[in-house]
């Protein structure tokens, strides 16, 4: 039985500068199979972070996945691509199919899906292939992509990467026990 809810990320607007170090943060760790490094010429591939900055008329800050507890993304992936692994909810690349269903289900608009790479070089589809000027050429695999929580890392990058602190990772159990806390201090102080 899981006892602990799942950890997530939030932003505070009030903070969010837009400056996207979260984003590239977010691609820099995810990308060490594509021999991403810390400097901007190792940069093969294009720029696919697993959140998304948002700009509006009333402020900046970053989109991405609230590991829900009962995720949607989840229940609708018919082939079993989207799991829980440890607190989180995650993609497994290699069985993502590309079919949207999560993209849909997501209420929060987390997901995209978006064209694979692996060791530097756009992965494609087996059989299936488009017409072009050229004659016939593959067709890219598109996979959904995710918040991870940089489930192999103990902290978010984009939590570490934010030079303003708007970046919160929200343990849920801990929350929990604080409120706990604040509400047997209000009820002492009432009896007092």
């Amino acid at each position: 039985m899981k006892t602990q809810l799942n950890p997530f990320v939030v932003a505070n607007p009030a903070k969010c500068i837009g400056c996207k170090a979260c984003e590239v943060a977010c691609f820099a760790v995810h990308n060490r199979n594509n021999h991403v490094g810390a400097t901007v010429g190792t940069v093969s591939i294009p720029v696919i972070p697993r959140l998304h900055l948002i700009k509006t008329e009333h402020g900046t800050m970053p989109i991405q996945c609230r590991h829900c507890e009962d995720a949607p993304c989840a229940n609708v992936c018919t082939v079993g691509a989207i799991k829980r692994e440890g607190n989180a909810i995650v993609v497994d690349e290699k069985l993502c199919i590309g079919c949207k269903s999560c993209l849909l289900a997501c209420p929060f608009g987390a997901i995209e899906l978006l064209p694979q790479y692996e060791d530097g070089r756009e992965v494609f589809q087996i059989n299936l292939k488009e017409e072009s000027e050229s004659g016939l050429v593959q067709e890219p695999r598109i996979i959904a992509y995710k918040c991870d929580l940089c489930n192999d890392l103990g902290e978010p990058a984009c939590v570490k990467a934010c030079p303003e602190n708007a970046l919160t990772l929200v343990m849920p159990t801990e929350m929990k026990k604080a409120r706990n806390k604040e509400a047997a201090l209000s009820f002492l102080r009432v009896v007092r």
